[in-house]
């Protein structure tokens, strides 16, 4: 059973170590920091003690985690519109609440597909799973589930870096696969043993088994130390469409930010940190002594030399062209990192020669931006929709979503969507379905903030005029 859990599919194991390095270089900070000898390069024959000291010193200037939040930020800077379209009061308020609070810990299921996104950016994919409480025995109707939470259902978000095995149709659906998590924790104040514990998760179309295995500190190969356990097993949420419950949200590979701009990212990160060593070696000056006889005088703050009438006494100091061409080719790396994520109005800034661009210029370049905005918004509303869908069918709840916004990253203030209300009206086009539209979008954003539940009032009484 080892075996066959511990097993890892081809391509997680060519991807695992890319994927921790694109998350190492998005995080950035002290993680970056810890993992600094995995990506500063040694110099050949470099002595150790100088390599220690450099990887000691490094740091890090993070334009791929800026690039990757700007996008998140954007896209979500205000909150989709969403309109729950069902006669049935218990299923408009069960995604009332979890649009509130989607993975049982308070997360909005707008916040937890922002994150979600963000790995995708990171990762090139990332998944939610679907999921329901689970009890010992099953309820005998809807009401008796209701009043049990097992109709509760939430997500859980998966990374590729815990998705280890799986299988894939000819469709690209996963027939089934492997999700493993690991934590470390203490099991009380009482017992300051550290216990490990890996749980593997397998999902197929129809049930899912979880195992779990528990390592204690200083247990080591002792008999019975490490038993791998089935601890659960059943029918899983989406048994009865007989799918796996994972949701996936796929980023194109032109659109991969991580997969863009990881190589240049690692590549100025080498330079910068040997660019900041060499200004910070060049502070200390060396002696230079011009002396045909031997020299064995002491040099230093507390001591004098003493010369010889032909001898002479100077500091060697670099020239600083090579300093010159690394800070330009540090700029030029920078510049690349912002254009592969098509944000060059980012990289421009205060830099005189920045200042000649003209507005035009401005504009198209944003323009590229606002396209990559708009594609992006796409799949994440592809991803909330497949989510919620999946979701009311495993309730089998009759529920309808309509979702808005996302798409609104340069949108107007309120007072012009008000001005621009109020002149269709104006036009008297006939249409009485495109006024309660209108009025329906002025509702939302001026209800940015609100409950579900208060929007979804609103909107029933602007559908009922």
């Amino acid at each position: 059973m080892i075996g066959l859990l511990e097993r890892e599919h081809p391509a997680y194991r060519d991807h695992k170590e890319m994927w921790q390095r694109y998350r190492d270089f998005y995080v950035g900070g002290e993680q970056l920091r810890r993992s600094a000898p995995r990506y500063l390069v040694r110099r050949q024959k470099e002595p150790q003690d100088v390599y220690g000291e450099r990887v000691s010193r490094a740091f890090y200037e993070n334009y791929l985690g800026s690039c990757i939040d700007w996008y998140a930020a954007t896209l979500f800077r205000t909150e989709p519109g969403m309109e729950l379209c069902t006669e049935d009061p218990a299923a408009k308020q069960f995604f009332r609440d979890f649009l509130a609070d989607s993975d049982r810990c308070g997360t909005s299921l707008f916040e937890l597909t922002k994150h979600t996104f963000i790995d995708a950016l990171v990762y090139g994919s990332s998944y939610a799973l679907i999921d329901f409480p689970r009890v010992d025995s099953a309820a005998r109707n809807r009401a008796e589930e209701d009043e049990c939470g097992l109709s509760r259902a939430y997500l859980t978000r998966v990374s590729p870096l815990e998705l280890v095995n799986w299988r894939e149709d000819e469709r690209g659906e996963l027939d089934w696969a492997v999700v493993k998590t690991e934590r470390v924790f203490q099991e009380s104040l009482d017992d300051p043993a550290t216990v490990r514990e890996e749980r593997w998760s397998y999902y197929d179309r129809t049930d899912y088994r979880v195992f779990v295995r528990r390592r204690r500190e200083g247990e080591g190969d002792a008999p019975g130390a490490g038993q791998i356990e089935l601890v659960s097993e059943g029918r899983h949420a989406l048994a009865e469409l007989e799918r796996t419950p994972l949701v996936r949200m796929k980023v194109s590979d032109g659109l991969w930010l991580a997969n863009k701009a990881a190589l240049l990212q690692q590549e100025h990160f080498n330079k910068s940190n040997a660019l900041g060593w060499a200004l910070h070696m060049g502070l200390f000056a060396m002696p230079v002594i011009y002396s045909e006889r031997e020299w064995q005088q002491i040099v230093g703050e507390a001591y004098y030399i003493q010369l010889g009438p032909e001898d002479r006494f100077g500091w060697t100091e670099p020239e600083g062209k090579v300093f010159e061409i690394a800070a330009e080719n540090l700029d030029r790396l920078k510049d690349e990192i912002y254009r592969v994520c098509y944000l060059m109005t980012q990289s421009a800034g205060r830099e005189a020669r920045n200042l000649g661009q003209s507005g035009a210029s401005k504009k198209r370049d944003f323009a590229v931006t606002h396209e990559v905005l708009r594609s992006y918004a796409k799949t994440i509303k592809e991803f909330l929709r497949q989510t919620l869908a999946l979701t009311a069918k495993a309730r089998q709840d009759e529920i309808a979503f309509e979702i808005s916004g996302l798409d609104d990253f340069d949108s107007p203030d309120l007072r012009e969507e008000v001005e621009t209300a109020g002149l269709l009206r104006e036009l008297k086009l006939a249409s009485p379905r495109l006024e309660k539209e209108a009025s329906k979008r002025v509702a939302l954003r001026y209800l940015e903030g609100a409950s579900q539940k208060m929007k979804d009032l609103v909107l029933e009484e602007i559908e009922q005029g």
